[in-house]
């Protein structure tokens, strides 16, 4: 820790066990590396949770953290909302085209998630434009507004509520 300057992730709030909205108890902590659009590295130490119910390990990941990826959610977010030629994050244009790709292939599960939890809450959404629109981030405004962080706001509560589907397919195997 005294080599390089980390910063501690402590969240302010009592959040509950996304699966069984037990009591979260701190086992530990571990670092996670957070790459920002100038490709700046920074480490964050992140609390490592365990649910007194069911015993499942949970990480208490800040705002500023898309679950599974390195880097910020608002350079995430610049990738899908703004054009290829325009994209200001120091990346490899195939990690641009991998961040395109999965939220293209994600935000149809996202949306449904999104409106789940409405329901689940009995909270009112606007209802859906009737002109289509151009672009598959747009969809999700009615949930979280267009302002800039809305990737942010709609990650925190699919992933709190257990709904945030694992990406770690690379590190199974098949048995032969």
């Amino acid at each position: 820790m005294r080599r390089s300057p980390a910063f501690f992730v402590r969240c302010a709030e009592i959040v509950p066990s996304p699966c069984c909205i037990a009591s979260l108890s701190v086992i530990g902590s571990r670092k996670r590396k957070l790459v920002h659009a100038t490709g700046e590295k920074s480490v964050l130490v992140i609390r490592r949770l365990r649910c007194t119910a069911c015993r499942k390990i949970h990480h208490e990941l800040p705002d500023c953290i898309v679950p599974y990826k390195r880097y910020e959610s608002a350079c995430v977010e610049n990738v899908i909302t703004t054009e290829p030629s325009e994209v200001d994050v120091a990346a490899d244009n195939s990690t641009l085209y991998r961040w395109r790709s999965w939220f293209c292939s994600m935000a149809t599960y996202l949306l449904g998630c999104l409106e789940s939890i409405a329901i689940r809450f009995y909270l009112d959404v606007v209802k859906e434009s009737s002109a289509p629109s151009q672009a598959a981030h747009h969809r999700f405004g009615r949930y979280v507004g267009d302002a800039d962080g809305w990737l942010a706001r709609v990650v925190r509560p699919v992933a709190n509520s257990n709904l945030w589907v694992h990406t770690r397919s690379a590190f199974l195997s098949e048995a032969l």
